[in-house]
């Protein structure tokens, strides 16, 4: 199949208006965290936490977490930064790390739930879902900056693929089409969404903390193989960073869930017990 025409890339800025200016990257990513957010609160509803403690975590959590992700994607392109020191705050062009976040957004997770006296494993439990969801809709904000891509490729690949035009369009980058790795991984993340939200309810098959693990091992195999099709990873010398770090939390979690099964006293994650 041969391209009759490229057409122009999306517009990554979704509205201007004098010294304003708001960027579609921004506009996806709050959307999945107000999504997420509202998950959140219904589950903890169900699991007797009053929302305001989820609104309060939020509070806290998402400013460390956007910072976090940001520190984090610098340090592993300092040799870029170091040279623009001024670019290093410009979060609304792209570069953030979602590894970079997630640990950011659970320390400050340990934290308030030692002060407010909360189960963790009980609120990493509740927030997991919501947390991939986000995950996956937030890769649309790469889409839309044209990042996360992965090797060159063709446009009859892409269409083999059954993708639409808009997506194919889109992936034309630096004069080659390129895989849309950030594509498989929103629907690695979404699919992880939905079969969490199907099973963590089913009597007696997580107990507390399991439906966090699962999470963790569930987006960290996907990332570790969807990484290894990028061609924009932040390296360590010849290592991918996600990809070590997707295997140290994948066997993190294998070794948890183990040790926690060998416990008799954990109670199951729809027990209703708040607190620890």
């Amino acid at each position: 199949m041969i391209n009759l025409g490229i057409k122009a890339a999306l517009n990554p800025i979704a509205f201007q208006g004098g010294p304003f200016t708001i960027h579609w990257y921004g506009v996806i990513i709050a959307t999945g965290v107000v999504l997420a957010l509202l998950l959140a609160v219904r589950e903890g509803k169900r699991q007797g936490i009053p929302e305001d403690d989820f609104y309060d975590y939020l509070l806290w959590a998402l400013p460390v977490a956007i910072i976090c992700a940001r520190i984090y994607y610098v340090v592993f392109q300092w040799g870029y930064y170091s040279q623009h020191p001024s670019e290093i705050v410009a979060i609304w062009d792209g570069g953030i790390a979602i590894y970079g976040a997630i640990l950011g957004g659970f320390g400050v997770l340990l934290a308030f739930c030692y002060y407010r006296h909360l189960s963790c494993w009980l609120m990493m439990d509740i927030i997991a879902p919501p947390l991939i969801m986000a995950q996956g809709i937030g890769r649309w904000g790469n889409f839309m900056n044209q990042e996360a891509f992965g090797a060159v490729t063709t446009y009859a690949h892409l269409v083999s693929q059954h993708l639409p035009n808009w997506i194919i369009n889109q992936m034309y980058i630096g004069g080659h089409y390129r895989m849309p790795t950030f594509l498989y991984e929103s629907l690695w993340d979404l699919t992880g969404f939905v079969l969490l939200m199907l099973f963590r309810h089913r009597k007696h098959l997580f107990r507390r903390g399991e439906v966090f693990l699962a999470y963790v091992m569930w987006y960290a195999f996907g990332r570790f193989i969807i990484e290894g099709m990028r061609t924009d990873s932040l390296m360590l010398g010849n290592i991918r960073i996600s990809q070590l770090l997707s295997v140290v939390f994948f066997i993190s979690a294998v070794v948890i869930l183990i040790i926690r099964r060998r416990q008799q006293n954990i109670p199951w994650y729809d027990s209703g017990i708040s607190k620890d």
